[in-house]
């Protein structure tokens, strides 16, 4: 993955969290599984946030897993909005946050992380 291109899965917890803080919808889910089948797939994922290194929010699928694209949805916005163990994520701490995406395959563990949108 190059540094300049985000994933998909990494926009869309992103784009998630964005839309909590502009209060607004933004995301097409529509569009989104039509250009990327994938995310129709039921796939366990766990989002954690992080903050100069440091765990700053997390969540994860419970048992039962819906599409991915709802998974990322819902887990992104709760990690950084609903974790007991922290205060709701700011927006200068959204723009200077990590987001980490794990996956749950059926071939194995895949983790990627988005580096913070200002160092």
């Amino acid at each position: 993955m190059s540094s300049n291109k985000r994933s998909i899965l990494l926009q869309l917890a992103r784009d998630s969290i964005q839309e909590v803080l502009e209060a607004k919808n933004s995301i097409n889910k529509a569009i989104l599984i039509e250009k990327h089948p994938l995310l129709s797939q039921n796939i366990f994922t766990t989002v954690n946030i992080y903050i100069k290194n440091e765990l700053r929010g997390s969540c994860k699928s419970n048992t039962s897993v819906s599409a991915l694209i709802d998974e990322i949805i819902i887990n992104a916005k709760k990690a950084a909005f609903e974790d007991s163990n922290f205060l709701a994520l700011s927006t200068s701490e959204y723009l200077s946050c990590e987001i980490e995406i794990i996956l749950q395959t059926p071939d194995g563990i895949i983790s990627e992380k988005d580096p913070a949108i200002i160092q």
